[in-house]
């Protein structure tokens, strides 16, 4: 295989044949993401999209796999800068997007090392476990949430033999291994079921750049009221709103927070908000239940957005020159469980929807908020969301999630 890529590539301009397959390598890496963000899920397609995806970046000449690289980091992360605006430093928006691509450059440039495809295949593998800077959101196994495989480490693993294998072997056998493939279809899909409450799921749609002005404040805090009512006259159990939807300390807004425990009476509130605790900053979620509250803390925070992944004194550096000192949040220890009339629920805020922290333990069911108006108007919302569907089929579980702009929904 390789020889008659190399074969055809000695035929035309090297450098140009490069360029092109690495960029034809990211389209099809790429393509299940784009699709969903247009609503079109085609199991067939993205099964096929994927297997030609991983084939070529088993197969493609050395240098492409750096320009394959480099435009998967460009095609699914090109919108992370976006949030900068945001901290005064909007001018490092292209920096960041670049950053991104040539940081996806190197990760998938290993595989310039060899030419070998099965070497290749392990080399894929392995990066299948490696998150850079602590950032999980380039899972390999996605590519086949919406397919007919599995999404499962030893399913991966079958797909990336069954295509690295046939370079081995001589005619007319070279393509048995592909029978392989069927051991990696999701025959038995794990049992997901819906919670046995009536769960209303808000969406708002409150722009970065007003959802913290004081001018917004009422008009948030009247929205938030005026849903609980209407959850309450429509019979349901539960309303959940997205991160943040109290844009400040909940802890010191005592109005706010009497109110809500006495409306939590009739229907349980499940909001994001802020804590100020000794002097600690903490984004978290609160649950008022029949008079009663609960807070849960974040567990994971977001890599360059909530904490630095980097050594101490680059941290402090980075905090203060580019985000104000406003990367500082402090975590809790463990998941939080929120029980709601006998039903048990793991809460996750945002970006740890996509860790697989969050889904340690027994889990069935997940209330999750995000507030995804930071990366507006973006890819960001469906590669969240099917990175949710991901996690949730890979633990048998459902989420539902409410989001500030767009992802709102439950995701099984």
């Amino acid at each position: 295989m390789i020889k008659k890529i190399h074969s055809i590539r000695d035929n035309y301009n090297p450098l140009l044949f490069d360029l092109i397959c690495g960029v034809i390598t990211s389209l099809f890496f790429s393509a299940f993401l784009y699709l969903e963000h247009f609503d079109i899920t085609i199991n067939f397609i993205n099964t096929l999209f994927g297997l030609f995806a991983f084939a070529l970046l088993l197969y493609i000449p050395k240098r492409a796999s750096l320009v394959a690289g480099f435009f998967i980091g460009l095609l699914w992360f090109y919108w992370i800068g976006y949030s900068f605006k945001y901290n005064d430093v909007g001018y490092m928006e292209p920096i960041i997007t670049l950053l991104f691509a040539l940081v996806y450059m190197l990760f998938f440039g290993v595989l310039a090392l060899t030419n070998s495809a099965a070497i290749r295949a392990l080399m894929l593998f392995a990066l299948s476990f490696i998150e850079p800077f602590d950032f999980n959101w380039l899972q390999m196994e996605v590519l086949f949430v919406d397919s007919y495989f599995g999404v499962q480490k030893y399913q991966f693993a079958l797909v990336l033999a069954a295509l690295a294998a046939p370079s081995y072997i001589k005619k007319p056998y070279t393509f048995a291994p592909l029978l392989l493939l069927l051991l990696s279809i999701n025959f038995a899909p794990p049992t997901q079921q819906e919670a046995p409450l009536k769960i209303k799921l808000v969406t708002t749609d409150i722009p970065q750049e007003k959802k913290w002005l004081r001018e917004s404040l009422s008009p948030t805090i009247e929205l938030i009221f005026k849903e609980i009512r209407a959850a309450k006259k429509n019979g349901y159990d539960v309303v959940v709103f997205p991160e943040s939807v109290f844009p400040f300390f909940m802890n010191q807004a005592p109005v706010i927070f009497d109110e809500l425990t006495k409306a939590s009476k009739d229907i349980a509130i499940v909001a994001g908000s802020l804590l100020s605790e000794d002097g600690m900053h903490y984004n978290v979620t609160y649950m008022f239940d029949n008079g009663n509250f609960e807070v849960a803390k974040k567990l994971v925070l977001v890599p360059f957005g909530e904490y630095i992944p980097l050594p101490k004194f680059a941290q402090d550096f980075i905090n203060e020159i580019f985000f104000g000192g406003a990367s500082d949040f402090k975590t809790a220890t463990e998941p939080t469980d929120f029980t709601i009339k006998g039903v048990k629920f793991r809460n996750a805020i945002c970006y740890e929807a996509t860790c697989q922290e969050i889904y340690e333990g027994d889990v069935d069911f997940v209330l999750a908020m995000s507030n995804n108006a930071w990366f507006a108007p973006s890819i960001e919302p469906t590669l969240q969301k099917l990175l949710i569907r991901y996690y949730a089929r890979k633990n048998g579980a459902t989420i539902y999630h409410s989001t500030n702009y767009k992802g709102t929904g439950v995701i099984k």
